[in-house]
C-alpha cells in the first residue's frame, strides 16, 4: 500500500494522556467516502473540514499514547498501550502505524521485558493488533522478528507472571499466523505450544494432574493458538500431527477445566475436518472409544459440575460429535455492512475466533475495510459505500422488530429440538 505524506502535527511536548473515547471510537470507515462524490455542496466542504480536524485530533492523541509508553509511571503507560489497542481495534491506522512500526514495536518490547502481569499482557496484545494493522507482508515480519524471542522467553519461563504467559500463549499464535514466513518456524513454535499443553494430558491409569485454574488456562490458551497453527500446516505435517497428536487428544476430555475440554473437542473437529480432507476415507482406530466420550460430554448431566458449565460445554459437543461422526458443521452467518459470510468449516471458526479475540466489537469493521483479513477469508477488496447508499439500505425500527421476532420463533423452535427438558429439571 502506497504512502502518503502527513501533515505535521502541533508542536511541543504532549500534556496529560486523555483516555481514548468511545467517540474517537465511532468514526465509521466511510467518512472519507464523500471525497468520491462528484458534486459536493458547501454544506459538504464543512463536513470534510471537521472531518480533517476531527482525524488531526485523533493521530495527536494516538502521537501522545506512543510517547507515554516510555512513561516512568507503569499506570500511564498501561493507559497508553490500552489507548493505542483500543484504536487499532476500532480503526485502519497503516499508513499512520507503518511509519511509526519500529517506535511501536520498541515500546512493546520494553513494556514486555521490564513491565508486570497487566502491562505486559496489553503489551502482547497490542502486538497482534500491530501485525493485524500491517498485514502479511515484510513489515509485520519484521516487528515479529525482533518480538517472537521475547514470546518465547516469557511462554517457557515458569517463573513469569501466569496472565503474562497466557496473554502471550494467545498472541504468539496469532502474530505466527499474519507474520511468521517460514513454515519450519511455524512448526518450531507450535512445539513450543506442544511443551505446554501435552502437561494436561490425563494420566493412562484416566487421573487428571493437579493443575491450577490459572495454569490450566494458559495450556488452553496454548492448545488453541496450536490449533491455529495447524490451519496452515502442509499437508505433510498435518500426517505426523495426526500420528502423533489425535491419539492422546482425547485425553484432555478429562480435564475439570470446561474451558480445556471444549478446546479440546473443537481442535478434534478441527482435525478430523483437515484429515478428510487429505483423505475421504480417514479412519481413526479408536473411533468409537472417542465418539462415546463425546456423546458423554454432549450429554453430561453430572451434579458436581455447574449448569453453567454444562449448558456450555453440551451445546459445543453436540456440534463436534456431529463433526467426528457425519463430517457436518453447523454453519453461521456473520453480516457486515451491505456483506456477509458464512462460516462453514472448522477451519474457518478458529480462524475468525483468533481474529475476534483481539478486536473484538471491530471485528464487523475490520471485515469491512481490514484489506488483510478480507484476503484471509476470501472477501475480496474494500467496497466503498457512500453514507447515502448506506442510510437507504438501512430498515425501520419496527421491520427490525418484526425480522428479529420472527427470528427469535425459529431459533426457539430449531433448538427445542436438542434439550431434554427432564434433565434441566433434574438439575435445580
Amino acid at each position: 500500500m502506497p504512502r502518503t505524506k502527513k501533515k505535521k502535527s502541533k508542536g511541543g511536548q504532549h500534556g496529560n494522556v486523555q483516555p481514548f473515547s468511545d467517540e474517537d471510537a465511532s468514526i465509521e470507515t466511510l467518512s472519507h467516502c464523500s471525497s468520491y462524490s462528484d458534486c459536493a455542496s458547501v454544506a459538504d466542504e464543512g463536513g470534510e473540514a471537521s472531518e480533517d480536524a476531527a482525524q488531526e485530533d485523533f493521530q495527536y492523541k494516538l502521537k501522545g499514547f506512543i510517547d507515554s509508553t516510555v512513561d516512568k509511571s507503569a499506570k500511564t503507560r498501561q493507559g497508553a498501550l490500552d489507548g493505542l489497542k483500543t484504536a487499532m481495534a476500532t480503526r485502519i491506522l497503516y499508513e499512520f502505524i507503518s511509519e511509526r512500526r519500529m517506535t511501536i514495536t520498541d515500546s512493546i518490547e520494553r513494556c514486555l521485558k521490564k513491565g508486570k502481569g497487566e502491562e505486559q499482557r496489553a503489551a502482547a496484545s497490542l502486538a497482534c493488533l500491530l501485525c493485524i494493522q500491517l498485514g502479511s507482508g515484510i513489515e509485520s515480519e519484521e516487528v515479529f522478528k525482533t518480538l517472537k524471542p521475547i514470546f518465547k522467553n516469557i511462554l517457557a519461563d515458569g517463573s513469569a507472571n501466569i496472565q503474562a504467559r497466557q496473554a502471550v500463549a494467545t498472541g504468539l499464535g496469532l502474530c505466527t499466523l499474519v507474520a511468521e514466513d517460514d513454515i519450519l518456524d511455524v512448526h518450531a513454535t507450535m512445539e513450543c505450544f506442544e511443551n505446554l499443553f501435552t502437561r494436561s494430558y490425563a494420566r493412562m491409569d484416566g487421573t487428571c494432574p493437579l493443575i491450577s485454574p490459572q495454569t490450566s488456562q494458559l495450556h488452553t490458551n496454548a492448545l488453541l493458538s496450536w490449533a491455529l497453527l495447524l490451519t496452515i500446516c502442509t499437508a505433510n505435517q498435518l500426517k505426523d500431527v495426526l500420528r502423533k497428536h489425535l491419539p492422546k487428544l482425547p485425553r484432555l476430555l478429562e480435564s475439570d477445566d470446561v474451558n480445556m475440554r471444549i478446546a479440546a473437542g473443537e481442535t478434534i473437529a478441527l482435525l478430523f475436518e483437515l484429515a478428510r480432507d487429505m483423505d475421504a476415507e480417514f479412519e481413526f482406530d479408536d473411533w468409537d472409544e472417542l465418539c462415546d466420550k463425546l456423546n458423554a460430554l454432549a450429554t453430561d448431566c453430572n451434579k458436581h459440575r455447574a449448569k453453567t458449565d454444562k449448558r456450555k460445554q453440551r451445546s459445543v459437543f453436540r456440534d463436534v460429535l456431529k463433526a467426528v461422526e457425519e463430517s457436518d458443521f453447523q454453519s453461521e452467518t456473520i453480516r457486515f455492512g451491505t456483506e456477509r459470510m458464512t462460516i462453514d468449516s472448522w477451519v474457518r471458526k478458529r480462524t475468525y475466533d483468533a481474529f475476534r479475540e483481539f478486536v473484538g466489537s471491530g471485528m464487523n469493521y475490520h471485515l469491512q475495510a481490514n484489506e488483510f483479513i478480507r484476503d484471509v477469508f476470501e472477501l475480496g477488496p474494500p467496497m466503498l459505500v457512500d453514507s447515502a447508499t448506506m442510510k437507504a439500505m438501512k430498515i425501520s425500527r419496527f421491520e427490525r422488530h418484526l425480522h428479529n421476532s420472527a427470528a427469535f420463533k425459529a431459533r426457539t423452535k430449531a433448538r427445542s429440538k436438542f434439550r431434554d427438558k427432564r434433565v434441566d429439571v433434574g438439575e435445580f
